[in-house]
């Protein structure tokens, strides 16, 4: 079952996602993240956009998936990870059409979205959430396994599957348009 409504209102989202997924989320529904997701950033996504290029497969399939940017420190013995806490999420936009074309139905990170990747959100119904920034050791606590599957050379930027258990997230920017930041400032704006 990828969503799973708990009873204090969040909604917990198992990947592979689907159009009814995203469909039933809201710009500022809160959310947690269970299963299976990819932990990708800069390089990495520089990378896949070039294996596309190429006419290669991606390392992951991107039907449902859910990419979390982040590039976790190494792993202290006992801990699956290291410091797994979200990476501005801007850095990644001119790679995230392409991604969202494929099927990527959800995207983990940290601050807005450029306009180009709120259009595609909606046109491929995908959305956008936000993790808790500068919480990277907390958020780590939500990691139960990890493995690198592809770019390994990149250390802390390959691209890795990561098993979650319950990543809070805030649903930024949903498959309509709404974008919780925009809303957020309004009466900050109407003040000034």
């Amino acid at each position: 079952m990828p969503t799973d409504p708990l009873p204090d209102g969040r909604t917990r989202l198992i990947p592979p996602l689907t159009d009814d997924d995203v469909l039933a989320l809201s710009a500022g529904d809160e959310v947690i993240v269970r299963g299976r997701v990819i932990a990708a950033r800069d390089a990495a996504h520089a990378r896949l956009i070039e294996a596309l290029d190429r006419g290669d497969p991606l390392p992951f399939d991107p039907l449902g998936a859910v990419i979390y940017y982040t590039g976790p420190t190494p792993e202290r013995p006992g801990n699956p990870i290291g410091s797994a806490g979200p990476t501005t999420a801007s850095r990644m936009d001119r790679y995230t059409p392409r991604l969202l074309e494929l099927g990527v139905k959800a995207l983990i990170g940290k601050g807005g979205r450029g306009p180009q990747v709120r259009d595609a959100l909606v046109r491929h119904g995908a959305v956008y959430l936000a993790a808790l920034g500068g919480a990277g050791a907390l958020a780590a606590r939500s990691v139960h396994a990890q493995r690198v599957i592809a770019f390994e050379d990149l250390g802390p930027e390959a691209i890795r599957e990561i098993e979650l258990d319950d990543l809070p997230a805030w649903v930024i920017n949903d498959v309509r348009g709404a974008d919780m930041y925009a809303v957020a400032a309004e009466p900050w704006r109407a003040r000034t």
